[in-house]
C-alpha cells in the first residue's frame, strides 16, 4: 500500500439527505454505493470509483447541524500520528474542531481548520487496508484538490510546513491574482490554491474525474443539480464543472470534450 501520509485520501460528503445523495451523485459521477457495516449509530455509505472505495456519505451529525453546518464536501489527510498531527496544526494556527477520536474497526481522525478557516479531516487507518491508494485520472477519483481562500500564501506554508507539500508552478490569472499549483510529499502535483471572494467562506473544493463533461452537465441538471461554473477549458485539454447538489454541496467535475 502507497504512503497515504500528507496526501488527500478519502472524502467524504456530510448531507441533509443521504439517500438522496446517493442517488444523484451515483447517476451523475458513476459511483457504486454500498452500506459500510461497522457498526456506527450513524449509517455510513461507502462510495467507489473504477479502483475502489474512495469516500463516503452520512447525515450531518445533529450536533453539527445545530451549530449551522451545511451540506459539504470534507477531505481526509493522512497522518501518521493524528494526535501529534492535530497538535501541531493548532500550534501553526489552525484550529481542532474534533479532537482525535477513535471509529471502531476503521482507524483514528480529528477533525481540523486551517489559519483561514477552509475544513478538513486527518485519518490514520487502523491497518494498510484503511488507507486507499489509486492511480490519477481513475474514473469516479478525485483528480484535483483545490483551496479556495482568503491568503493562498499563508495556507501554503500551513500546508507545507504540516504535510510536506512543495510548490509546483503558479499561474498569473491576472485580475483574480496567482493560482498556486502544489505537489503531495511524493512530489505528484495533486491540486491548486489561491485566493477567492467568491467563495462564501474559505473551502477545498475537489474534483472528480468523469468522462464526457457535456453529458455530466446533463446529468446534474436532469437530476436537481445546478451549475455554477463552466464547463471551462483547462491546460492540458480538461474541462470542468463547478456545481451544486440538491442539498447544496459544492463539487466539481472534470472530464474530456469530443473534437
Amino acid at each position: 500500500m502507497a504512503d497515504m501520509t500528507g496526501r488527500f485520501f478519502w472524502y467524504e460528503l456530510m448531507t441533509s439527505d443521504p439517500k438522496a445523495a446517493e442517488a444523484f451523485y451515483t447517476t451523475v459521477v458513476g459511483w457504486t454505493a454500498a452500506p459500510f457495516d461497522g457498526g456506527n449509530a450513524m449509517p455510513y455509505t461507502v462510495i467507489s470509483g473504477s479502483e475502489g472505495g474512495m469516500g463516503g456519505i452520512m447525515a450531518i451529525p445533529p450536533e453539527a447541524a445545530a451549530n449551522g453546518l451545511k451540506p459539504c464536501w470534507l477531505g481526509y489527510i493522512g497522518a501518521a500520528d493524528v494526535d501529534a498531527d492535530a497538535a501541531a496544526a493548532a500550534n501553526a494556527g489552525g484550529a481542532i474542531h474534533n479532537p482525535p477520536s477513535d471509529i471502531p474497526d476503521v482507524g483514528r481522525f480529528a477533525v481540523m481548520a486551517d489559519p483561514q478557516g477552509a475544513v478538513y479531516n486527518l485519518l490514520k487507518g487502523s491497518s494498510p487496508q484503511e488507507m486507499p491508494s489509486y492511480s490519477g485520472g481513475a474514473m469516479g477519483h478525485v483528480s484535483w484538490n483545490e483551496l479556495h481562500t482568503t491568503d493562498w500564501e499563508g495556507a501554503f506554508s500551513y500546508y507545507s510546513g504540516l504535510y510536506g507539500w512543495t510548490k509546483e508552478h503558479a499561474m498569473d490569472m491576472g485580475p483574480m491574482g496567482t493560482y498556486q499549483i502544489w505537489n503531495r510529499p511524493d512530489g505528484v502535483t495533486a491540486g491548486g490554491m489561491m485566493n477567492d471572494p467568491h467563495f462564501p467562506r474559505p473551502v477545498w473544493l475537489f474534483y472528480f474525474q468523469v468522462g464526457n463533461i457535456d453529458a455530466a452537465q446533463a446529468r446534474i441538471t436532469d437530476n436537481g443539480g445546478s451549475i455554477l461554473f463552466g464547463p471551462s477549458e483547462v491546460p492540458g485539454g480538461g474541462w470542468i464543472i463547478t456545481a451544486s447538489d440538491p442539498q447544496g454541496a459544492i463539487f466539481a467535475l472534470v472530464g474530456t470534450r469530443d473534437s
